[in-house]
């Protein structure tokens, strides 16, 4: 059995950047990843937003990463020389929505949340005229990135520092001990058995379920979790705007929203379809209602403008049988196994909050 100090469950966004923490610390990891790729799920499908902090509830693990990570994120582009852009969003307040959008708003201020800007009708029919919508929010801190730059660059900073990325390596039995951690894994040239002190479980949508395979693991500390799939519709033709435009949250995702490429070319999503299984296909009958979603602000769309475009599954994540909204992350304060740190729950805003989750993991794993 080969033995190594720490391995990493998972090459998607988080743990690249978990990676590359730690073999700047000098503990260079494994890096097991069950797909070709790194990137493959949550951290490529998704709307590359870098997201401004103003929707969790204050003093959440969710708030304090997405703005840390925000931070993070644009010194790490501007510094690696990453595609991104403050392009800046509009979240738009319609009829007798107004005192929700100030909800919103109050939110946002208490968790921290900073380069936001009233925009009342006049404001809005002036720099907005397609807009129907009666106030907004701007927050100037919001983005776009490109994330495959992103996963590369600190792919390739991970291993300039000693980490060694596996693809095609998946973990098919974990066997739990403080300080001592078995690994079964499954790999192109057969199984083999690996041991490590630190094992850190960053696998997205196979979080839950490692930790539900975990012999050892305490079972009051075994979460279980939904899958919530949303689709993304492109648009044919011009985008509308240079900004991003939200509407006002929904009670499992932030609503049908315009997002941009880097390229300036527009997409709509995602919505939320509850699924009992992983699956990418995007349904051409979900048009009429991404069409009615979008017409509540852009009224104007021109019929048959959008096409099916991609899908996300996002992770929904349940303690005890109840809805567990924040980020999760386990350390042996919470299971008694020293060594051991699980990522759970890792959706939106898991891209904008990826370094300072890092740096969260880092400082535990020292």
């Amino acid at each position: 059995m080969d033995t190594v100090g720490t391995v990493i469950i998972g090459a998607g966004v988080v743990g690249l950047a978990i990676a590359r923490a730690l073999a700047r610390a000098g503990q260079a990891p494994v890096v097991l990843e069950h797909e070709a790729h790194f990137g493959e799920h949550l951290s490529s499908r998704n709307s590359e937003v870098i997201h401004g902090g103003l929707y969790y509830p204050p003093d959440s693990l969710k708030a304090r990463a997405c703005l840390r990570g925000n931070a993070l994120l644009h010194e790490y582009c501007e510094m690696r020389g990453i595609g991104h852009r403050r392009c800046g969003k509009l979240i738009v307040a319609g009829p007798g929505q107004r005192d929700a959008l100030q909800r919103l708003h109050d939110n946002a201020r208490a968790a921290g949340a900073t380069g936001l800007t009233e925009w009342d009708r006049d404001t809005l029919r002036r720099e907005e005229p397609w807009l129907a919508g009666e106030r907004a929010l701007f927050s100037a801190h919001s983005g776009i990135v490109d994330s495959h730059g992103l996963m590369a660059s600190l792919a390739r900073e991970a291993e300039d520092g000693g980490a060694l990325l596996a693809p095609r390596h998946r973990v098919t039995a974990v066997r739990c001990a403080p300080g001592d951690f078995r690994l079964e894994v499954a790999t192109p040239d057969g199984t083999v058995d690996l041991a490590c002190e630190r094992l850190i479980n960053a696998a997205g949508l196979g979080a839950v379920p490692l930790v539900a395979a975990m012999e050892g693991f305490p079972d009051r500390q075994r979460p279980d979790q939904g899958f919530a799939k949303g689709s993304y519709f492109a648009l044919n033709g011009p985008a509308p705007s240079q900004r991003l435009i939200y509407p006002l949250p929904e009670a499992h995702g932030l609503g049908v929203h315009l997002t941009l490429d880097l390229a300036g070319r527009a997409r709509f999503g995602p919505d939320v379809e509850w699924i009992p299984a992983s699956n990418y296909h995007v349904d051409e009958a979900r048009r009429p209602a991404f069409e009615q979603a979008v017409r509540r602000y852009w009224p104007a769309l021109p019929h048959g403008a959008l096409r099916p475009d991609y899908a996300g599954v996002r992770p929904k994540l349940r303690m005890h049988g109840d809805p567990y909204p924040d980020f999760l992350i386990q350390d042996h304060r919470d299971h008694g196994l020293d060594g051991l740190i699980n990522l759970l729950g890792i959706e939106s805003p898991g891209l904008t909050a990826a370094l300072a989750l890092a740096e969260n993991v880092a400082a535990k794993a020292r």
